[in-house]
């Protein structure tokens, strides 16, 4: 990723003049997968990992792009009056411009530079973080004010009806507001968020599988669809029930009969996911850690046998974590299909946890694991340094 003053200088070489410079966070999520959707909980925290943009006003309405990642660049006239998505990485930061415009904000023209250390497709959500740095340095250039819950609505809105992807709003908002060492408890229904302290004796721990996925292509829409089928059929029984957030294991239980197996347990995973988000924040205030991570442990199961995202070498991944002496514990986070696992490590324990999994990850699977201890960030703002 570009520093501050390889992006001044990358900007003056490809449009010339000096441009504002921000950033935006990728995000781990401790525990609560896919229950964003279902208007549910979920705790993520905002990571070191961030995308960067520089960016300066044009005279005219078009944006014009290079993305140093693959050394890209696209061009969009925000006059268009039927933008039409291209089916590539352009799709997450025109359709976000498109979408404020949607919403009423005027914008001007820019030259943009983007740089990135969100890796792609490992669930570290490197899609919201390019889409609230570019719509917050639009709003910006542009003079707007910026609402973060605001901005990551229309960020989410944009990936739902532009780019195809039907996510909940957990990585947007995260990105916008996320709190230095606090993770976040967030009702995705009230958007109320609740900070949660990340206890000084342990660290969070993030391993990359290096085996990616492709969301929008088709598997997390399954999900969603199978989420939506359980409400329809369980609402004559149980009244009316706008999402799985409404509905308590019990019910679930009590009405099992109204579902096929496979929406069963997408449904049982949900509703008991959100059980467990809400035990795992106060576990966490509380300084109960083994608690809390025999909850992440808990539900890497429920993702394996009832929500089926994970795979072979996540599910490798997360049970040589777990031997692992120091580990509280590990799950898969993210959309799933590939991607990462997070951990909670004893602080003492974090460097021989990560040299132990490495190697015998390696020797598992043949794949190189990238692992990292991390400390949660702020949100989108400002590049200082």
């Amino acid at each position: 990723m570009f520093s501050k003053s390889e992006l001044e200088a990358g900007f003056a070489a490809l449009f010339g003049g000096k441009p504002l410079i921000v950033r935006a966070p990728g995000r781990v999520n401790l525990i609560g997968e896919h229950t964003d959707y279902n208007d549910g909980f979920v705790m993520p925290a905002a990571l070191e990992f961030e995308t960067r943009a520089a960016l300066a006003p044009r005279a005219d309405r078009k944006l014009r792009v290079h993305s140093v990642r693959g050394d890209l660049d696209a061009e969009f006239d925000l006059d268009d009056p039927a933008p039409q998505p291209r089916q590539d990485w352009t799709d997450y930061v025109f359709g976000v411009a498109v979408m404020l415009e949607r919403a009423g904000k005027r914008l001007s023209g820019a030259n943009v530079l983007l740089s990135t250390s969100v890796p792609v497709g490992s669930g570290l959500s490197s899609s919201a973080a390019l889409e609230v740095s570019f719509g917050y340095g639009l709003l910006t250039i542009a003079g707007l004010p910026v609402d973060p819950v605001e901005l990551a609505k229309i960020c989410q809105r944009a990936e739902n009806e532009y780019v195809g992807m039907r996510c909940g709003i957990m990585d947007q908002f995260i990105s916008c507001n996320g709190e230095h060492d606090h993770a976040l408890m967030i009702d995705c229904r009230s958007l109320e968020k609740r900070s949660v302290p990340i206890d000084p004796r342990v660290r969070i721990v993030v391993a990359n599988s290096m085996v990616h996925h492709a969301l929008a292509s088709g598997e997390y829409n399954k999900r969603r669809q199978s989420c939506e089928a359980g409400v329809r059929r369980l609402t004559p029984a149980v009244g009316p029930i706008k999402a799985l957030r409404d509905v308590s294991p019990a019910v679930l239980e009590a009405n099992r009969g109204l579902l096929d197996e496979e929406t069963y347990r997408r449904c049982r995973h949900v509703v008991t996911e959100n059980e467990r988000v809400v035990e795992a924040a106060d576990a966490l205030e509380q300084g109960d850690l083994a608690s809390f991570g025999a909850l992440m442990n808990d539900s890497h199961v429920s993702m394996r046998d009832d929500y089926a995202i994970t795979c072979p070498e996540v599910d490798t991944l997360v049970a040589i974590a777990q031997a692992q002496p120091g580990v509280l514990g590990a799950r898969m986070t993210g959309g799933g299909f590939g991607g990462c696992v997070v951990s909670l490590v004893e602080a003492a324990a974090v460097d021989a946890f990560m040299t132990s999994v490495r190697a015998a990850y390696a020797k598992a699977t043949g794949h190189d694991s990238t692992i990292f201890a991390c400390s949660p960030q702020q949100g989108v703002g400002h590049l200082s340094a």
